[in-house]
């Protein structure tokens, strides 16, 4: 990723600044990009953490500007939680995804879901927020989380992909509310559009975006391969697959692909390929 610092905004075109959360760390690469669309009236997508230096510098960068609206893509704690304290200073309304929380059984604290996100406005597939110059569109990409929203600029031909795809990393699927059904299929839909460029929640800006879904379909389909053939050799529990599927990885991020790997099964079983044995999967007869 392209050098950046904490708290500065980068106008990466016209209609669309970023400005990146102080919050690195294992699972969010550099921190969460904050992006601000708009010239004389704004949008913010994604305010990130609630702490007082980054709002403090999302101020700055929305530098005395009317804000139409801040927007959600999901309600992971590294994405949501500054929507609260930024209405309160400017008025605005929060819309996006719907509210969501659960017990939070992924393997990283920062990635728990916000049980405090309140939006003013659910907004559904197709719904809309607006203002001079500027539209964002929304579209429904469950898979990462159930509630997750990617959200389209029509002007510029650019999405806000949120964590559904990112710029640095596959995304994470983490059952019982991440979906690796869900998540495929969004791909897909994704697929099906000529957007420009993606503008993602972590990592550089995806400037061919297209080869990069595709790519990502392939290595989701590659995994699922990988999780059958050893499945079929032998029965084996989730950490035995990781550490033979995963070699060189941190192993800080070892949980994180259990998770994965588990949204994998849970998927192959409900198609009738895989089944849980005790503590154990094993191909189906």
């Amino acid at each position: 990723m392209t050098e950046q610092q904490t708290g500065v905004p980068e106008q990466r075109e016209r209609l669309v600044a970023r400005v990146l959360a102080p919050n690195p760390s294992p699972f969010t690469h550099t921190g969460t990009q904050v992006h601000l669309v708009g010239t004389r009236d704004l949008a913010v997508i994604d305010p990130g953490p609630d702490t007082l230096a980054h709002i403090d510098a999302l101020v700055t960068a929305i530098a005395g500007r009317p804000v139409t609206a801040i927007v959600v893509t999901h309600t992971h704690r590294d994405h949501s939680p500054g929507t609260r304290p930024l209405a309160a200073i400017t008025g605005a309304p929060i819309v996006g995804c719907a509210p969501l929380a659960l017990d939070d059984l992924g393997p990283r604290a920062d990635a728990s879901f916000d049980a405090d996100y309140a939006p003013d406005r659910v907004l559904r597939e197709g719904d809309s927020v607006g203002g001079e110059g500027w539209t964002l569109t929304a579209i429904a990409t469950p898979g990462h989380t159930s509630n997750h929203l990617a959200f389209a600029l029509p002007e510029s031909k650019a999405l806000f992909s949120g964590d559904h795809v990112m710029g640095w990393s596959t995304s994470i699927v983490s059952p019982p509310d991440g979906d690796m059904a869900a998540y495929m299929t969004s791909l897909e839909k994704l697929m099906g559009r000529d957007d420009r460029i993606y503008y993602p929640g972590h990592g550089d800006p995806v400037e061919n975006p297209q080869r990069l879904v595709r790519g990502m379909l392939g290595h989701r389909k590659q995994r699922e391969g990988q999780i059958l053939r050893l499945l079929r050799a032998a029965p084996a529990s989730v950490p035995a697959m990781v550490s033979r599927m995963y070699v060189g990885i941190d192993p800080r991020l070892f949980p994180a692909a259990e998770r994965s790997v588990l949204a994998h099964l849970i998927d192959l079983a409900q198609r009738g390929l895989v089944r849980e044995d005790g503590d154990a999967w094993r191909a189906a007869a």
